[in-house]
């Protein structure tokens, strides 16, 4: 049947195909865009034109359309990327107290903790490269020199004593008073636990509601400067001289108390900017961490707190077998390089009178066992991976908040004020657990360090740099142990009874003569 225009009825009501039309659409739509003939032989020019007609409107509308979809999919992989970054590094605390861009409304606040350090999951440093055969090789070669000096020692005593001799005495002295240091280090776990998490939370409570905000965060910031200062700072210091503990037994106080300060400090650090920073109406819904994701950042290796960190998915006990017997066997490593090594070396020395001549030899054989394992060919790079830990502290909490608060115009005096905290604290560490004050280690860090630091910069490049840096060091770690070790016998073999200042502040080793 024909229409009016001559064309075939039957195609016109096709006008969308017929089946077998409609079977072809993928065929079609792949490129292929030839076009069925009617029935009686004849091209349907009409549907050809309407399909040319639309092919046009198509790729005119391609473009818009690949551009829009674009816009979308950039924004959702984004969007994306976005998400997993904050879960890895600090995920939704506050999930509905504020947005990224609210919080930095906040003239003047610090950027959010996600635009600082991003924790992600990763095999450590010396797992990579204990991966490596060469690396492992040297691995073995320690653990073959441990031998040696574990086989030396017993030799040793077995020619002077008659009889295996397996008594320890340095770690039982250096690891003595056990029980006032487990109490202590339970006192400052638990205060720290309890105290900064409690001044937080009654301060956030109050943060919005409160007339008078500067006061209110005066107060708590008062507060918890007192704890700092006197039960985590005063405390532990005033045990550990009281009691007088031996080395290792300060050491585990000292740096603990040490450890547990910078962790409060950084736990009110990046919670604290979250409720400045989010407008008073969302403050009812406000969500402080819990409890537990604070007790796990206590324990984790690291002392930038995060709400959560990346874990793997199950727990990797023979892991952390492996990890605890390097820990043992590098206890037994030190022992063994004092016993053999430093002692004897020392012990005679202290008995001479101090010169130019005993305290260049002193250095000199004290290079060895001062060896340090880290690989670099700057100062600059060194003093950023020697203890990662600690630089990431420093970085975001004395030289970052320096610059912010002082301009980053600064950056030397922010560079020379992180020098300085780091060497004072070393120091201090030192002299409470030796019990005297001796300020070799902050010498060298403030004076050759400072130099070396801009000497030796990262532009340093090439085989000779890292032949530098390693003479460098272990001369810098062989003045350390000489001297410090030199003072410790100055201290045993010539006590003073009625000693005053002055003699707590001199070198007792300079003047220390015995007579033999």
């Amino acid at each position: 049947m024909v229409g009016e225009d001559g064309i075939s009825v039957r195609n016109r009501r096709s006008a969308y195909g017929t089946p077998e039309e409609k079977n072809d659409v993928p065929r079609r739509l792949e490129g292929d865009w030839s076009f069925p003939s009617s029935s009686n032989g004849r091209i349907d020019v009409d549907h050809t034109m309407r399909r040319m007609q639309l092919l046009a409107e198509v790729e005119k509308l391609k473009p818009a359309f690949m551009k829009e979809f674009d816009n979308h999919f950039t924004e959702f992989v984004n969007g994306l990327v976005a998400k997993s970054v904050m879960l890895e590094s600090s995920p939704s605390a506050f999930p509905t107290a504020c947005t990224e861009k609210e919080s930095l409304k906040t003239k003047g606040s610090r950027a959010p903790p996600e635009h600082g350090k991003v924790f992600i999951a990763r095999k450590s440093l010396l797992d990579e490269l204990f991966e490596v055969d060469h690396i492992q090789t040297i691995y073995h070669m320690f653990i073959a020199l441990l031998i040696l000096f574990i086989l030396s020692t017993l030799v040793v005593d077995f020619i002077d004593e008659g009889r295996l001799v397996l008594e320890f005495d340095l770690l039982v002295y250096s690891f003595g008073k056990f029980s006032v240091v487990a109490p202590t280090w339970l006192y400052m776990f638990l205060s720290t636990l309890l105290v900064p998490y409690g001044l937080f939370l009654q301060w956030a409570k109050g943060y919005h509601g409160s007339s008078h905000k500067t006061i209110h965060s005066l107060f708590f910031g008062v507060l918890f400067m007192v704890f700092q200062t006197i039960c985590l700072g005063l405390v532990p210091m005033y045990i550990a001289l009281a009691y007088e503990l031996p080395p290792a037994s300060c050491f585990i106080v000292i740096l603990e108390q040490v450890r547990l300060v910078m962790k409060a400090h950084s736990y009110i650090r990046e919670n604290v900017p979250r409720i400045v920073s989010c407008p008073p109406q969302k403050s009812n819904s406000l969500q402080v961490p819990q409890v537990s994701q604070y007790l796990y950042f206590l324990f984790a290796p690291t002392l930038i707190y995060r709400d959560h960190y990346p874990r793997t998915p199950t727990r990797r006990w023979s892991y952390v077998a492996t990890k605890f017997a390097q820990i043992l066997g590098s206890l037994f490593y030190a022992y063994y390089i004092f016993v053999r090594l430093c002692i004897p070396t020392y012990r005679s020395y202290s008995r001479e009178n101090f010169n130019v001549r005993g305290l260049v030899l002193c250095i000199f054989n004290s290079i060895l066992p001062a060896k340090d394992w880290w690989n670099s060919t700057s100062f600059a790079n060194y003093y950023r991976t020697w203890n990662v830990v600690v630089h990431d502290w420093l970085y975001y909490y004395a030289y970052r908040d320096f610059l912010w608060f002082f301009g980053k115009k600064f950056k030397a005096a922010a560079m020379l004020s992180v020098f300085t905290v780091s060497a004072a604290v070393h120091e201090y560490v030192l002299g409470v657990c030796f019990g005297y004050f001796y300020p070799v280690l902050f010498f060298l860090f403030m004076c050759f360090g400072m130099v070396f630091n801009f000497i030796l910069h990262d532009r340093r490049k090439g085989a000779i740099w890292n032949v530098i840096m390693w003479t460098l060091l272990f001369l810098g770690q062989g003045i350390i142990i000489c001297l410090y070790s030199q003072e410790w016998y100055a201290h045993q073999y010539c006590p003073l009874k009625n000693p005053t200042f002055l003699d707590y502040v001199k070198p007792r080793s300079w003047a220390c003569q015995i007579k033999i």
